[in-house]
């Protein structure tokens, strides 16, 4: 969580975490993978994870509404199998043409 709060959330235009569940997609599916050292494919589920009990809590404690809790969720559904198949290309020695990474 420090990791997305601290760096990701405040690496251009600071957004305070309350209003990061929409930026899910862009952290684990590109940032995360450019920029942790230790990221893999383990590391981008344990990171969803952290995130979804992260934004439990927020939730629980009237700091975002349900509705963006669910929205959330269905995005890290949704795009898991992506984010994974993206972290695997990056991995990937045979792959040197960087747009074959992130489907340009």
């Amino acid at each position: 969580m420090d990791f997305y709060v601290n760096e990701f959330l405040l690496y251009e235009d600071a957004v305070e975490a309350k209003d990061g569940t929409y930026e899910i997609g862009m952290y684990l599916g590109y940032w995360f993978i450019k920029k942790a050292m230790w990221a893999n494919i383990a590391a981008i589920k344990e990171n969803a994870a952290s995130l979804k009990k992260f934004y439990q809590f927020m939730c629980e404690r009237g700091q975002i509404l349900e509705e963006e809790f669910s929205t959330l969720k269905e995005s890290i559904k949704e795009g898991m199998p992506e984010w994974l198949a993206t972290m695997a290309r990056y991995d990937d020695p045979d792959i040197e043409d960087m747009e074959e990474v992130w489907k340009l």
